[in-house]
């Protein structure tokens, strides 16, 4: 049978084009990559926040510092790949090299991604799965399994170099590592703005973290609560509560006690 046009077209670059991800690296924007290999411009990176955190709050506790950018980098790979498995049922390379990011004018933080690379995995049922850079896999499970590898490797190389920047200890970065994936997953089937979406997106978490991978730190704690709405036990602190009139977040592992059993 004759592909359709669609067919033949329905690369990468329509996917990221729909999710409004980028595939060029406009000027001051800067991929990962560079990042992990010149950890000291996390240092740089540190110190924008400082000056923003001193505008706003008159101070800018280190770890405070460290865990919103530890928070904000992690959260360029995870929500990549949240945003295309939930939406296309895609996963692109996650590769440091591969991703890059622009930060805010405003609040240093990243306001916009790009996915840099062509090649992807995806489902027997794509329109794309015929492309010679698409990997066909059977189903959504192995899916998720190529999605959660795939940011796992990311990680890895982030928590080297960063371990080399922040006094935060590796349980800490991975227990960040795990709130970015599983937020990210929640997050966008919550911008779909319908119970039904937030239910995918609570879902797409339930698939990606079945169960606990090490060095992640948890599997999928989502669930509802009072009021049926969906909350979930965070694993990381963002140390927030050091800045002058704050307090601890709600759900900050801080001031939770765990639940009992598996």
């Amino acid at each position: 049978m004759r592909q359709s046009t669609r067919e033949l077209d329905d690369g990468l670059a329509s996917s990221l084009g729909r999710r409004a991800l980028r595939r060029d690296v406009p000027a001051g924007w800067i991929r990962c990559s560079e990042l992990l290999a010149k950890p000291g411009y996390f240092t740089e990176w540190h110190g924008l926040l400082g000056e923003w955190l001193r505008r706003e709050h008159q101070e800018a506790p280190g770890r405070t510092t460290a865990s919103y950018v530890l928070s904000w980098y992690l959260h360029v790979p995870a929500y990549v790949g949240a945003l295309l498995l939930h939406h296309e049922r895609r996963v692109p390379s996650l590769r440091p090299e591969e991703l890059a990011f622009g930060l805010a004018d405003d609040q240093p933080h990243p306001d916009g991604m790009a996915v840099l690379g062509e090649a992807f995995h995806c489902l027997p049922t794509d329109p794309g799965s015929a492309r010679p850079e698409a990997t066909v896999v059977r189903d959504e499970r192995a899916l998720a399994a190529v999605l959660r590898a795939r940011y796992l490797a990311h990680v890895t190389r982030f928590v080297q170099a960063y371990a080399q920047v922040s006094r935060l200890g590796r349980r800490t970065l991975w227990a960040a590592a795990t709130d970015a994936l599983e937020n990210s997953l929640w997050w966008a089937g919550r911008q779909g703005g319908t119970p039904e979406a937030e239910g995918a997106g609570v879902a797409d978490a339930a698939l990606v973290l079945d169960a606990r991978y090490p060095p992640l730190t948890s599997a999928s704690t989502l669930r509802l609560a009072e009021g049926r709405e969906w909350t979930r036990r965070r694993q990381s602190c963002c140390f927030s509560y050091l800045l002058p009139s704050e307090s601890e977040c709600d759900g900050c592992p801080r001031t939770c006690t765990p639940r009992s059993g598996p």
